[in-house]
């Protein structure tokens, strides 16, 4: 069953999500630079003598990686949980369903804005989001 959000709903649902959708996105970075760490070390072992070294270095950094998916995996299930739709780690967007006026739209929200002001179409996306005064 769907969860709706209002808008004070969403608000207060931001306190835990904020937060997790900062770290999603700083761990997708680091795990993007540590992928580019271990193909280098990858080339560097596989470019003629392996070095012990160097196949050290790629297995830790795999590990790590690991590590950092499974952080990640975690924090998209918890976003879920709260029945919250994460569109884009990197953006941090996250669409929050609600119902107005019979219909059900979404309520948009982007890391770094203070609390929730836009919402759009169940069919649109971030470039069709509009001010939540429109709803009202």
């Amino acid at each position: 069953m769907t969860r709706f959000f209002d808008i004070d709903a969403a608000n207060e649902a931001l306190i835990e999500v904020g937060p997790l959708l900062a770290t999603l996105s700083d761990q997708r970075a680091e795990l993007i630079r540590l992928r580019d760490r271990a193909l280098a070390a990858h080339s560097a072992a596989s470019g003629g003598g392996t070095a012990p070294d160097d196949r050290e270095e790629t297995q830790t950094i795999r590990l790590r990686m690991q590590g950092i998916i499974d952080q990640m995996a975690a924090a998209v299930a918890r976003i879920d949980a709260l029945g919250i739709t994460l569109r884009d780690i990197e953006q941090g967007l996250i669409d929050f369903p609600a119902l107005t006026g019979g219909r059900q739209v979404w309520l948009c929200w982007q890391l770094g804005e203070s609390d929730v002001a836009f919402w759009h179409e169940l069919e649109t996306g971030f470039g069709s989001r509009r001010p939540l005064i429109e709803l009202l």
